[in-house]
């Protein structure tokens, strides 16, 4: 089971329209997928986030050269190793170790790992809300009525880059177009004070239909977010780029957040994040993986979500929704799979369970060309 052969393939698409959240406008989606192949033909897919010229320039001189020859079957060791290096490359590695595995035993992913405990995991569409053009909250609003009607249940919208006031009309515009059986959530993108975030409170408690707020202060900030938790009349979610289940014990120690939210692809490999996941529960709060960054990335949180026992007895809300991107992003239909009512399938067959999109990886592989 020696690794044989890795191949890259960087992806780059310019969004017709910015669109961002309190941390400013995005200009285009990037994403950094590669196959490793053994010497017996077995594949895996692995996918990562950062600047693709640091990702192709630490894949061609340092983590290629590392893998070739090593045992694929190794992965704990080669995933510690490379994190060293780059831990959100490790993340990646870790996946497409994992798929070998999964094939080199004839099995799921999920059957790997010990078999999944539900067919289906439910998704919320995650928006990003503001644009650069004037009537940017008209936009948002349609773009959620579009989800909506797509069968979307749950949502959520950007808080934090404009003023409250500004913000809150945009939500109470978003509300209008929601029934009683749509969720809503907030994320603020750690944008606010604590005297601000309060702010949310008054409003937040006359709808019966909010999830949570998501990151509302600095997220090192864990003695605000406990205090903020002890008076807000709803959950508290974070931790999106919190890197192991090691980092979520100060929030989980200090009673300071309900929900966490772990991402596959900010973490120390697919091992770690179902370690992170597996902590809620002895912590009793709940996980709801944060996946805006990759289609391959949101699978295997899907995956894990499966595989993670429940967190309540009640039969419908036994296990929390996964993040899905609904934004402008070419890269969202590498995984053909398709959310239905809310909710997304898990893949059966060998491995994934599915083919990546090879047309799309062809159709915007990166030239190689600058940008930032």
């Amino acid at each position: 089971m020696k690794i044989a052969s890795i191949e890259t393939f960087p992806l780059f698409y310019p969004l017709t329209q910015p669109y961002g959240d309190a941390n400013g406008y995005k200009q285009y989606r990037t994403c950094f997928l590669f196959r490793i192949t053994t010497q017996s033909g077995i594949t895996g897919w692995g996918e990562c986030v950062d600047w693709l010229p640091t990702l192709k320039l630490g894949f061609e001189n340092r983590i290629i050269p590392h893998l070739i020859g090593k045992n694929a079957l190794n992965r704990l060791q080669l995933v510690n190793h490379i994190k060293k290096w780059h831990q959100r490359a490790a993340a990646g590695v870790s996946m497409a170790l994992t798929e070998i595995a999964a094939k080199h035993s004839g099995l799921s992913v999920c059957d790997l790992w010990g078999g999944r405990w539900r067919e289906e995991v439910p998704v919320y569409a995650s928006f990003q809300s503001y644009t650069d053009k004037v009537g940017w909250a008209k936009h948002s609003i349609h773009l959620v009525e579009q989800a909506l009607d797509y069968g979307f249940t749950m949502i959520k919208v950007k808080i934090g880059g404009k003023t409250f006031k500004e913000d809150l009309m945009h939500i109470l515009g978003v509300r209008n177009v929601m029934s009683e059986n749509h969720q809503l959530i907030l994320d603020a993108n750690q944008s606010y004070d604590f005297s601000t975030a309060k702010q949310w409170g008054q409003p937040i408690s006359e709808w019966n239909n909010f999830l949570w707020f998501e990151e509302p202060l600095p997220i090192n900030l864990v003695s605000d977010y406990k205090l903020l938790r002890s008076s807000f009349p709803a959950p508290i979610a974070g931790g999106e780029n919190l890197k192991n289940a090691k980092e979520f014990l100060a929030f989980l120690r200090e009673g300071a957040i309900d929900i966490i939210q772990p991402d596959i692809a900010h973490e120390d490999g697919v091992d770690g994040f179902r370690h992170t996941l597996q902590l809620s529960r002895y912590f009793g709060v709940r996980a709801s993986p944060h996946t805006f960054d990759g289609a391959l990335s949101r699978l295997y949180a899907i995956f894990a979500q499966a595989c993670l026992p429940a967190w309540s007895k009640m039969p419908l809300e036994n296990i929390e929704p996964v993040e899905w991107d609904v934004m402008e992003n070419p890269f969202n239909s590498i995984i053909p799979i398709e959310p239905g009512r809310g909710t997304a399938a898990i893949p059966t067959g060998e491995g994934i369970g599915v083919e990546l999109d090879q047309g799309i990886i062809e159709r915007y592989c990166w030239d190689g060309s600058m940008y930032s």
